[in-house]
């Protein structure tokens, strides 16, 4: 039985699709279909229903999957046992990130991680949209929101305390807003879907809704048209410590701090075994990320 077929198979389980599945391991729709018929003749069982939409597991495919997927672990334990280089990485580690903060931390951070792992493939896709893990073919995504779906599994990297920011041209010309519902009078810059500011008011939560003439799907974007006096924002302190540091932000309504906090997350897909590149790879971000995170000082 060729254990590329069952990498193959456990992929297509997990996304139900081949040619996401064939592509995540370097094969084309048609190589990675003729694989799957060969282990289906190997087995003499139909393991997957095939439609022209998506495909799904048969009842015998989903018997078997956890036998491939032991098989697979067990194959990789026994060649690690064997070989001399046991601990060098090697391979490819498909990663999605936030485009902003991929771009500002992300890669300066893994330079040091491929100096150390010279075998190993990155494949980052910066994105501000969500994508599925899965569906995608990706090990890890790299997420500053909540996490909603449970077949994942989420270890946090670093903080990402969210403040509101106005430029100091901005304030000489407008005022500064002494509390939250002073931003009803002000042009408020906001990120796609982050509309809804909430504040803690001396204990009691606050919601505003921020309107402005200004929206966009990118952070650095909206930092970007902060600095340059459009209007008041909220901001990660991670993509915007910088400017605070400098003068070219001021936060504001210090007095009054967001009560949407979130954090820095490593996620990835669930499973009996994590493959040692995507465990060595979130080990290094959470230590290099403790030891780096500059907006917390």
């Amino acid at each position: 039985m060729n254990i590329e077929h069952l990498k193959l198979f456990v992929r297509i389980a997990n996304t139900n699709n081949i040619s996401s599945a064939g592509e995540a391991l370097g094969l084309s729709a048609a190589v990675a279909s003729n694989h799957i018929n060969k282990l289906e003749d190997n087995l003499k069982v139909r393991l997957i229903h095939r439609t022209t939409r998506k495909v799904s597991l048969t009842e015998e495919g989903k018997a078997f999957l956890p036998y491939a997927e032991d098989v697979i672990a067990s194959v990789l334990s026994a060649k690690a046992s064997l070989s001399n280089e046991a601990n060098i990485l090697q391979g490819r580690l498909r990663i999605s990130a936030p485009a902003s903060f991929g771009k500002i931390h992300l890669i300066p951070a893994l330079t040091e991680f491929l100096k150390n792992n010279p075998a190993l493939t990155i494949d980052l896709k910066l994105s501000d949209s969500i994508v599925d893990l899965v569906e995608g073919g990706f090990d890890i995504a790299i997420r500053n929101s909540k996490l909603k779906d449970s077949s994942l599994i989420a270890r946090k990297l670093t903080s990402d305390q969210r403040i509101i920011c106005a430029a100091p041209s901005y304030i000489k010309e407008n005022g500064e807003p002494q509390h939250p519902n002073d931003l009803k009078q002000h042009q408020c810059l906001t990120l796609t879907g982050l509309d809804h500011w909430v504040f803690d008011d001396h204990g009691s939560e606050l919601n505003i809704k921020a309107k402005g003439n200004l929206s966009a799907d990118n952070g650095e974007a909206i930092r970007d048209a902060c600095i340059n006096g459009l209007g008041v924002t909220i901001c990660s302190k991670w993509i915007a410590h910088q400017q605070i540091a400098d003068g070219s932000l001021i936060q504001v309504l210090k007095d009054y701090p967001l009560l949407s906090d979130t954090s820095i997350w490593a996620i990835y897909p669930s499973s009996r075994q994590v493959a040692p590149k995507v465990r060595a790879f979130i080990d290094y971000c959470k230590q290099h990320f403790e030891n780096n995170n500059a907006w917390e000082l």
